[in-house]
């Protein structure tokens, strides 16, 4: 049974506090989901109620009472304990559990959240609420508000307006403190010992699915919660499918094997790395021309991703690269600036280089403030990964070269975990190796 030290999530809900200046906010954790007749799918917890509370049952609401004093401010509402549930389903902590390991002020049973609300919400002006996430929750929020509502008009008391949670703690999880980064460091080190596995192990393995279960166990073996998502393990033309997890063909000498993927830490913290390796230990000459290519690209993006940069500037160095890379060696034809303008290489690179990393694998936080990139800054963890994807499935484009088939069934992603620093970004993946002399035996 693992409790996290709560003096982590203390810390967080002093910041969420002010930030919340006299707001109440209800924050409720996810559900148990069903996966078939009466089975459900492993727990995991809503990354905003963890971030604040550190508590990982399911069916649990959270009050965090910004206009009460000191004391009187954390509640929780949780699952009573239960002896014959606790037989069927595990511990449970409890009410008193909750106040006296998890530091709430005060903790009810889950069955007086609709009794309880409107005491503890009556002298607030506002909610904050995340609308339409969590049906049952909400059902009770939205009558209690409308309640709050008609009171307001009659005795000038009660909330009159609803706002998101995601407003404040969208910009408190983007940048991480130094507690998280130590976490994401954890989390990115055993992916990449994970991904040194597969490198050292391919030639022993004949199918997708083996090397899915040699990664996702040694996630397990090393104390992770397991894979931070689906595996992606795709072999020949199955890594032009940027989302393939079948993960079920054979793997065939001469073509490339595809990895993404990345652990979840007990705490939720995520890796999240792609490597690309020769089945049968050597790059083709085609391979070895776009896999270069792409090395190159994502060599000089993670350069770029320092503070003061921004992540479209980071996207559109590789970008850049990958399209003049593309132009060289004839996959695509044309102005570099007028084939990035219209578009035209999206059928050999269709996302964008990279995204937020931490509680979530697609972390939260804004990429742009209206009309401007939002800047990075020390803290900010992002992925780097640019790839090629050489395939039929999308139609090339007018102007541009077709295909010759020597190139087809050619996917190529490297992607690393980057913390952004003051001169030099940290690279947290660094022990996955990626250089063609490494990944050639």
């Amino acid at each position: 049974m693992f409790k996290p030290d709560c003096r982590v999530f203390e810390e967080r809900r002093e910041i969420f506090f002010k930030k919340l200046n006299g707001k109440a906010a209800i924050i409720p954790s996810s559900s148990l989901v069903r996966h078939h007749a009466d089975c459900e799918y492993p727990f995991r917890q809503d990354s905003n109620f963890w971030y604040l509370t550190g508590f990982d049952e399911p069916d649990s609401i959270a009050l965090f009472l910004s206009h009460k004093p000191k004391g009187e401010r954390f509640i929780l509402f949780v699952a009573p304990k239960d002896i014959l549930g606790e037989v069927w389903h595990g511990f449970r902590w409890g009410i008193e559990g909750a106040e006296r390991e998890f530091k709430a002020d005060k903790a009810h049973s889950i069955n007086e959240f609709k009794d309880l609300l409107p005491v503890y919400i009556g002298e607030s002006e506002e909610i904050v609420y995340s609308i339409g996430k969590h049906s049952k929750v909400e059902k009770i929020v939205l009558e209690i508000f409308s309640q709050q509502q008609e009171a307001r008009s009659r005795v000038g008391i009660g909330a009159n307006s609803i706002k998101s949670p995601e407003i404040y703690l969208n910009e408190m999880r983007l940048i991480k403190s130094d507690f998280e980064i130590n976490r994401m460091r954890e989390a990115t080190q055993i992916s990449a010992e994970a991904h040194e596995l597969v490198r050292e192990s391919i030639s022993s393995k004949k199918n997708e699915r083996q090397i899915q279960g040699l990664i996702e166990g040694f996630f397990l073996e090393k104390g992770a919660r397991g894979p931070a998502y689906n595996s992606i393990v795709a072999s020949g033309d199955n890594a032009c499918i940027l989302h393939y997890t079948l993960n079920n063909s054979e793997l065939n000498n001469g073509d490339l094997l595809l990895v993404d993927a990345g652990c979840s830490l007990i705490d939720y913290y995520n890796g999240d790395i792609t490597r690309t390796f020769p089945i049968g230990g050597k790059f083709s000459k085609e391979q070895k021309l776009i896999y270069e290519i792409v090395l190159e690209a994502q060599k000089n993006a993670i350069k770029n991703s320092v503070k003061g940069s921004n992540s479209t500037n980071v996207h559109n160095i590789a970008l850049r690269i990958l399209v003049e890379g593309l132009k060289e060696i004839g996959l695509l034809r044309g102005d570099t600036d007028g084939i990035i303008e219209n578009g035209s290489y999206k059928h050999l690179y269709m996302h964008r280089t990279g995204h937020w990393l931490g509680l979530d694998v697609h972390d939260v936080g804004a990429y742009r403030m209206g009309e401007y990139d939002v800047p990075l800054q020390n803290g900010m963890i992002l992925t780097v990964e640019p790839g090629i994807y050489i395939s039929d499935r999308i139609p090339v484009p007018e102007g541009q070269p077709t295909i010759e088939e020597k190139w087809k069934g050619i996917g190529i992603r490297i992607e690393d975990d980057v913390l952004v620093n003051e001169k030099e970004p940290e690279i947290l993946s660094f022990a996955a190796l990626k250089e063609i002399s490494d990944l050639e035996y």
